[in-house]
């Protein structure tokens, strides 16, 4: 009997040292706001200092002039300084461009020309 109190008290530590950990890196989640004349295409992210683009959010999507979309990055890092690319559609005026934002303080962010 002994034995089994202590596999449940052990398995309810652990359960709770591993939702302790998982809750730390929560998903950062914010608007971004489309303020060109232009078609949003691609839209990439990582985090500063890493080499390489994630997947591109938008997909299929695309984010036209004038609209918002909100987005969530959930990669399970608790950062804030993100990297961002943006590329947009073959006929717009506008090509690709890059910026560096604090995503967790702003909760929006505004891509303009």
């Amino acid at each position: 009997m002994i034995f089994r109190i202590n596999t449940v008290v052990a398995a309810a530590a652990t359960f709770c040292l591993v939702s302790t950990f998982s809750a730390q890196a929560e998903d950062l989640v914010f608007t971004l706001k489309n303020g060109t004349n232009s078609d949003l295409s691609e839209f990439y992210t990582s985090p500063v200092g890493v080499n390489e683009w994630e997947e591109d959010i938008l997909g299929q999507d695309v984010l036209s002039a004038g609209e918002s979309v909100r987005i969530t990055i959930a990669d399970g890092r608790s950062v804030c300084e993100y990297d961002m690319r943006f590329e947009f559609t073959e006929d717009s005026d506008l090509d690709t461009t890059t910026d560096k934002a604090n995503l967790c303080e702003l909760g929006e962010y505004t891509i303009t020309e």
